[in-house]
C-alpha cells in the first residue's frame, strides 16, 4: 500500500477539510487544532474514533485546544516534526474578515493570523493550503486608520526575505475560488493560498495546484457521477417533510424519513448509510403564525432575493437578511444562522442535514452538540448550525486533496 501524505489540520472546525482529504484517500492526519468544544466533538465522533484518520500523537492530549495553548506549551514537539508533515492545512475564523459581518481590524480573532504564521514556522510542512473568506483580501477601508489586506500580509510573511531572517521560505499563490465551480450546490467564494516550500519548488510551483484543480474539475465530478453543477434541489429533494416521525435525539420535536433519491448528487452523500431517518434532520417547531408568514412569502415573494420593504413591512420583520430560496440553482454562502433562509418549497426553515447537504457533507457524517444557542451563549458555544455554517465543504476539500498529493509526488 502507498505512503499516505501526513497532515495536521488547524482551526479544524467539525472537519468539513479533513472530511475531504480523507475522501481523497491520499491523506493521513496527524492532529487537529480546534478551540471549540462542540466543533471537536464532531470531528472526533466522525474521523478519529469512527474512521480512524488521525495518527494522534501521545505528546497531546486529545480534546479541543487553543492554538497558541499548543504554541506555547509544545514548541519543542512541533519542532520535532520537521520533516515528517507534508502539509499544514486550514484558515483562522473568518468573522473578523467577513463582508456579511461587522468586519472590525481589531476583531481579535483576525490576531490568529500571527499564530498561525509562528505554527507554520515551528513546523516547516513541504506545502501549505490556506483558506480564508473573500473579505480577508480586500482592505478594512471604514476603519479610521487604513489597514492592511491579510492576504497580501500572510503571502509576504511566507516568501523568503532576505532582510527578514524569521521570514520563511515559500512560494505562494492565491486565489479566489468560487466553491459553486466545484460541484458544491452554493455559491461560496473563498480565498485560497497554497504554498511551497522553497526547496521543492523545482518540482511544482503553487500555480500546479489552481491549474490542476480547474482542468480536472469535470473529470473528478464525473467519476463521482455528479455534474459539474448542482441545484438546491438536487441536494435536498429527497429530504422534504413527507414521511412525518419522531425525532430519534429530540423526542418533542419532528424529523421525516428519506424520500427515494432524485438525483446523482443525493445519492453520492447516501453511500454507507442504512438509517431511514437522515442524522440531525430535526424540523424547527413553528407556530401556526409563522408557518402562515412563510406560506405567504414562498408565494409573493422573489425566490433567491432578500425579502421586500413591504413584506417586511407586513410582517414587522427587523431582521436584515431573510431570502426565500429557489431550488433551481445554487444557494447563496449559508450562514451560521438558520432563520437566514426560507426553504425552497416548505414554509420552514433548514434542517441541520439539509445544511450539512448543502455544503456537501456525507450523510454518515453526524453532527453532534446542540442544534442552535442564544444569548450571550453565542460567543461561547459553536452548535450544530455553526459548526456547519464554518466549514470548508468536503467535495471541493476532496478534490483539493487529490491535486495537492501531485505537488507533493
Amino acid at each position: 500500500m502507498a505512503r499516505k501524505n501526513t497532515y495536521i489540520d488547524l482551526f479544524a472546525g467539525c472537519g468539513g477539510l479533513s472530511l475531504g482529504l480523507y475522501n481523497s484517500g491520499k491523506w493521513k492526519a496527524q492532529f487537529a487544532i480546534e478551540k471549540s468544544p462542540d466543533a471537536f466533538e464532531t470531528l472526533e465522533y466522525n474521523l478519529i474514533d469512527k474512521k480512524k484518520h488521525f495518527d494522534w500523537p501521545s505528546w497531546l492530549p486529545k480534546s479541543s485546544h487553543d492554538i497558541n495553548d499548543v504554541i506555547t506549551n509544545y514548541k519543542d514537539e512541533l519542532k520535532s516534526l520537521r520533516g515528517k508533515i507534508d502539509m499544514v492545512a486550514g484558515g483562522p475564523p473568518c468573522q473578523g474578515f467577513s463582508t456579511a459581518g461587522r468586519r472590525l481590524e481589531n476583531d481579535n480573532r483576525n490576531k490568529l493570523i500571527e499564530s498561525y504564521i509562528k505554527f507554520i514556522r515551528l513546523v516547516q510542512p513541504k506545502i501549505i493550503f490556506f483558506e480564508n473568506v473573500k473579505g480577508f483580501t480586500q482592505r478594512f477601508d471604514k476603519n479610521k486608520v487604513k489597514g492592511r489586506v491579510y492576504a497580501k500580509y500572510v503571502q509576504n510573511a511566507l516568501k523568503r526575505d532576505s532582510k527578514r531572517l524569521d521570514s520563511l521560505g515559500y512560494e505562494v499563490e492565491g486565489h479566489l475560488i468560487n466553491f459553486s465551480d466545484y460541484g458544491v450546490p452554493q455559491k461560496r467564494t473563498r480565498y485560497i493560498l497554497v504554498g511551497v516550500r522553497k526547496d521543492l519548488s523545482s518540482k511544482s510551483i503553487p500555480q500546479d495546484f489552481f491549474n490542476e484543480i480547474k482542468s480536472n474539475r469535470e473529470q473528478f465530478l464525473v467519476s463521482k457521477g455528479i455534474g459539474l453543477n448542482n441545484s438546491l434541489e438536487d441536494a435536498i429533494s429527497d429530504l422534504l417533510r413527507i414521511n412525518e416521525v419522531v425525532s430519534p435525539d429530540t423526542k418533542n420535536f419532528k424529523s421525516a424519513l428519506y424520500n427515494s433519491p432524485s438525483s446523482p448528487y443525493q445519492l453520492l452523500l447516501r453511500k454507507g448509510v442504512d438509517k431511514t431517518i437522515p442524522d440531525s434532520h430535526r424540523f424547527a417547531n413553528h407556530t401556526p403564525k409563522t408557518i402562515e408568514k412563510l406560506n405567504y412569502i414562498l408565494d409573493h415573494s422573489e425566490k433567491g432575493k432578500t425579502l421586500s420593504d413591504g413584506i417586511k413591512e407586513k410582517f414587522n420583520l427587523k431582521k436584515r437578511t431573510i431570502i426565500p430560496l429557489s431550488g433551481d440553482s445554487p444557494t447563496p454562502t449559508i450562514t451560521t444562522l438558520p432563520d437566514d433562509y426560507v426553504h425552497y418549497c416548505e414554509p420552514r426553515i433548514f434542517t441541520v442535514r439539509e445544511y450539512a447537504r448543502i455544503q456537501s457533507f456525507n450523510d454518515w457524517y453526524e453532527f453532534q452538540g446542540k442544534y442552535t444557542t442564544g444569548g450571550k451563549l453565542r460567543t461561547q458555544e459553536v452548535p450544530r448550525y455553526s459548526q456547519i455554517g464554518n466549514a470548508i465543504p468536503p467535495l471541493f476539500g476532496e478534490q483539493a486533496g487529490s491535486v495537492l498529493n501531485l505537488l507533493i509526488d
